[in-house]
């Protein structure tokens, strides 16, 4: 049986591709009265028969006898004679062929520029016959006008200022493998302040067993997040990862879940830092104001920029480390006079009537708990770009190392040295170490060390949702007030005073509740590490072409998403209310970022309600609500995109039209080609005022876009690319292409462009 293609025909443009067939029957859809529609086919080959038509069905068959592969296209045509005629030759021959031979393509080629000129002459949008959905007011504002098509060479200020961007990407990259891991580092190293009681109260005297597992599975996500950075060196991951690998949608999702991290990271350590310091002085205040002092103080070290901010972090590392160096060889010489008798002591009592499986429980639900003392990994691939080149797997890799040692180690030194019940009931545990083996002097530095470095994790959260937020300004989803900055420092002061106060309305909104904060915190981090390796099955299936310097096994994805889904479904064990408030959190966020994102929808359905009360439309109060959204969701769409192309395949760019379609809301796009004196056959054609397919199909295909082709003279290049943008005055993140091959010279980070295709 021979295969069968249908291709519906409406007052809409399609085109088919079919696989190399010895013979393929083809099924069109005839046009009606309203379509206004005549089939263009389009086909070079040596034989095309039209065989009988079906007067009930109104489609016509057509048996191809080619060996190639061919396009099929269905172009609508006006009214006039020639649709008539074939309506009146369709009724004549039933069974007869509807037309001997394929019409000549100057006939069709005349007949469409007739047409387009008549529409452009007359000023009338593209397809105006369209059913409306709104009954009783103007649908035009959903068509677009028509096309163009241009040339442009680029003027020496454009190809300066692109220099001028280029050089500035470049001086951002200020942050060395030190620096770039104090910002971080502070956050992951400073769990143990508030890891450890969690995990004890869980574990027992397993701790240090659970604690180095949780941290040795750490071993799965490093190549993987390795490989990620390296095929997409750009800051704001994992969002930007599933922004260039998938569909803005899912991206979105990982935006909400990294900004729920990068908050609940500032809250927990704000408020841990003070709840730290309550527990060896009387403060004045609560806990809750104490909080709010630590988030203004870093709003404004936050506001010095990233290169003081790095500073300040590196500073506090290496205090940190100074003071855990001396309490680990403290604690070690006390351990080596007192013997191992308490370790001994607190073993007996520790596993005392558990049986096996008891015992693997406890040392699981510890693991689950424990991984909230790496938090902070994840915020590494968050800036990214602001990394000099090579550094980011050594990040990692001063990330993982001291987490492996330093909260399993001293975990261990708490068990040799201190009863257990001391432990299970303490919550500065290591302040009553300190003050075990060196004396009040060791417990006030360990105090006043653990309140600094908390705080300091609560700059990690400002710089790394500062970097999120920018990203997401840039690519439309919020607001580009975002992307304001200080002359002086060049820190962005709205993204910083807006995620300072989201979070301080997320920690009021669970009454100053430290402990509800801490289980959504587990949780999505959890789902936030998760991403990474989905993110990378994303790129291999659909970017399988991208330039990468690292690439993993699949067994280290594997375990990264198993261990992820493992350690969630433990904790939601341990405490089910957990699942409760992150997925409320997440809800409100993902409700908010999606009316953000669709604005114009929005609009439409209020204007869709306020079409259906004809009685509004006559008040002298509301009358002109029609009028006033139409021009807010004109004005929305308004905004250019463009789309950089390297050839004039006609699938490959339907495809990334359709992706504009779905992801943006626009009116106005730009195909841009780059040449050197070649332009493909189809878009040269076009540059000549030849009517064909190209820019014609793409036009017609999408009413609601105004598809214009802009052919530059010159190198596809970051300066070229950033040049244009200055030039076009559309911003590089709404600048789309498809993926570059493994010769291609430039970073993707460079070019600044989002990644829509293979």
């Amino acid at each position: 049986m021979r295969p069968r293609i249908t291709i519906h025909a409406d007052r809409n443009s399609f085109i088919a591709s079919r696989s190399t067939l010895t013979s393929a029957s083809v099924q069109i859809a005839c046009i009606t009265d309203t379509t206004q529609s005549l089939i263009f086919w389009l086909l070079n080959c040596s034989q095309a028969n039209l065989g009988p038509a079906e007067p009930a069905r109104q489609f016509l068959t057509v048996n191809v006898m080619q060996n190639s592969e061919k396009c099929i296209s269905v172009i609508p045509l006006h009214s006039g004679e020639n649709s008539s005629q074939v309506r009146t030759n369709y009724s004549r021959t039933h069974s007869a062929s509807l037309l001997s031979s394929p019409p000549s393509l100057n006939q069709f080629q005349f007949d469409i520029v007739l047409r387009r000129q008549r529409s452009r002459e007359q000023g009338k949008p593209k397809f105006t016959a369209v059913p409306s959905r709104f009954l009783n007011l103007t649908n035009d504002f959903e068509f677009a006008g028509w096309g163009s098509i241009s040339h442009l060479t680029l003027a020496p200020e454009d190809i300066c200022q692109g220099e001028v961007e280029l050089g500035f990407f470049r001086k951002q990259q200020i942050l060395g493998q030190f620096s770039a891991s104090a910002l971080a580092a502070n956050d992951i190293l400073g769990g143990v302040f508030y890891t450890l009681p969690s995990v004890v109260a869980v574990a027992g005297v397993y701790s240090p067993i659970s604690l180095f597992v949780a941290a040795l599975t750490l071993c799965f996500w490093r190549p993987v997040m390795e490989e990620m950075a390296s095929a997409l060196p750009i800051s704001g991951a994992p969002y930007t990862y599933l922004l260039n690998v998938s569909t803005k949608s899912v991206a979105l999702l990982g935006a909400a879940l990294l900004l729920l991290d990068f908050s609940a990271t500032a809250v927990v350590s704000a408020a841990t830092a003070v709840s730290y310091l309550a527990g060896e002085v009387s403060l004045p205040f609560p806990v809750y104001v104490g909080a709010a002092l630590v988030f203004v103080l870093f709003t404004f070290v936050s506001l010095s920029g990233l290169r003081e901010s790095a500073r300040v972090a590196t500073g506090v590392l290496a205090m940190h480390a100074v003071v855990m160096i001396t309490l680990i060889v403290a604690s070690a010489i006390a351990w080596g006079r007192a013997g191992t008798a308490q370790l001994s002591s607190n073993w007996s009592l520790g596993h005392v009537g558990l049986s096996p499986a008891a015992i693997a429980r406890q040392l699981f639900n510890g693991v689950c708990i424990g991984m909230l003392g790496l938090t902070g990994f994840e915020c590494a691939p968050a800036y990214t770009a602001k990394m000099k080149q090579n550094c980011y797997p050594k990040v990692l890799r001063n990330l993982h190392l001291p987490a492996l040692v330093l909260s399993s180690g001293i975990m261990f030194l708490v068990v040799a040295l201190l009863p257990l019940d001391m432990v299970e009931s303490g919550n500065n545990i290591l302040s009553l170490l300190a003050q075990r083996v060196a004396g009040r002097w060791l417990r006030i530095i360990v105090v006043v060390d653990a309140v600094v470095v908390l705080c300091a994790g609560v700059l990690t959260g400002i710089l790394s949702a500062c970097e999120l937020l920018v990203k997401l300004s840039c690519d439309r989803v919020i607001p580009r007030v975002f992307l304001a900055t200080l002359p002086a420092t060049g820190a962005p002061y709205v993204t910083v005073f807006s995620f300072i106060a989201f979070s301080a309305l997320i920690y009021a909104s669970t009454g100053a509740n430290l402990m509800v904060v801490s289980q959504m915190f587990t949780m999505v981090w959890l789902a936030v590490m998760g991403l990474f390796p989905i993110s990378l099955i994303f790129l291999r299936f659909s970017r399988p072409r991208l330039p990468r310097t690292s690439q993993c096994s699949l067994f280290a994805v594997a375990g990264a998403l198993g261990v992820s889904v493992t350690v969630a479904a433990g904790n939601v064990a341990i405490d089910p209310t957990i699942a409760g408030w992150f997925a409320l959190y997440l809800i409100i966020l993902l409700v908010l970022f999606y009316l953000s994102q669709n604005k114009v929808t929005m609009l439409r359905w209020i204007y869709w309600a306020y079409d259906q009360l004809p009685w509004l439309h006559k008040l002298q109060l509301t009358k002109g609500w029609g009028d006033g959204l139409i021009r807010r969701m004109r004005s929305l769409r308004r905004q250019e995109v463009c789309l950089l192309v390297k050839t004039d395949e006609i699938n490959n760019l339907f495809n990334m039209i359709l992706y504009v379609r779905h992801n943006e809301e626009t009116s106005c796009l730009k195909i841009v080609h780059f040449h050197s004196g070649e332009i493909p056959s189809e878009m040269e054609a076009n540059a000549k005022s030849k009517p064909i397919l190209l820019p014609f199909f793409l036009d017609e295909a999408f009413p609601e876009i105004t598809v214009d082709l802009v052919l530059v003279e010159g190198q596809f290049d970051p300066k070229n690319v950033a040049a244009l943008a200055h030039h076009l005055k559309i911003p590089r993140s709404v600048m789309f292409m498809s993926s570059p091959g493994p010769n291609f010279r430039y970073s993707v980070a460079e070019l600044g462009t989002r990644i829509i295709s293979i």
